[in-house]
């Protein structure tokens, strides 16, 4: 199975959105290079943004996130996003009315079977898990393998949580990738496991 991967921009102060759910300048770092990161002719970042970002996108299988999220993009318009394949949405509702059935999105109730489902999906790939409420769950549910935060200079002081309401200690192991880009600072975690005893 691939690793599970925590992943958001977040403030310095920890939040991934304002109290408003707006993300404010978390994703100006993504247009604020010279290096295309896509196709799309919108997202340009530093030279060392693009050679830890690129790589990791490209091994991305599936995407889980929070039925909040999945409705304030609109579902993405029905097309996982930056080339995801599927999108597991974490919901005890059912599909929005009028939803195309044959869209790459999975509607799961809960984060163990949104995580199971995920990794079916995703095989040998990458499952990326929205940070924020969902997950923190996935997190304290001990199913995340890493946690990757790109760091943006500014201060929230209020707003949603990187980690959701996790109310309880995760150690995470010394960061093992350190890389400062243009507005922003790339940092990933492998979550230190429980050996127990």
């Amino acid at each position: 199975m691939g690793r599970v991967v925590m992943y958001a921009s977040v403030s310095v102060d920890g939040f991934v959105a304002d109290a408003h759910d707006r993300p404010g300048p978390l994703f100006d770092w993504l247009t604020g290079g010279d290096v295309p990161l896509d196709d799309s002719g919108v997202l340009a970042v530093s030279q060392r943004s693009y050679d830890y970002v690129r790589p990791y996108w490209d091994q991305i299988g599936v995407t889980i996130a929070g039925r909040h999220v999945f409705d304030l993009t609109d579902g993405w318009d029905g097309t996982p996003p930056s080339g995801v394949e599927h999108v597991v949405v974490v919901t005890h509702r059912p599909a929005p009315e009028g939803w195309d059935p044959g869209a790459p999105f999975h509607f799961v109730d809960g984060v163990e079977a949104a995580v199971a489902t995920a990794q079916k999906l995703a095989g040998e790939r990458v499952v990326e898990v929205a940070a924020g409420d969902v997950g923190g769950q996935v997190l304290a549910a001990g199913l995340v393998d890493e946690v990757r935060m790109d760091v943006v200079p500014v201060v929230f002081g209020a707003g949603k949580r990187y980690f959701g309401s996790v109310d309880a200690q995760h150690l995470l192991d010394d960061p093992d990738v350190v890389i400062p880009g243009n507005r922003v600072l790339h940092l990933r975690y492998p979550v230190r496991r429980s050996t127990g005893g």
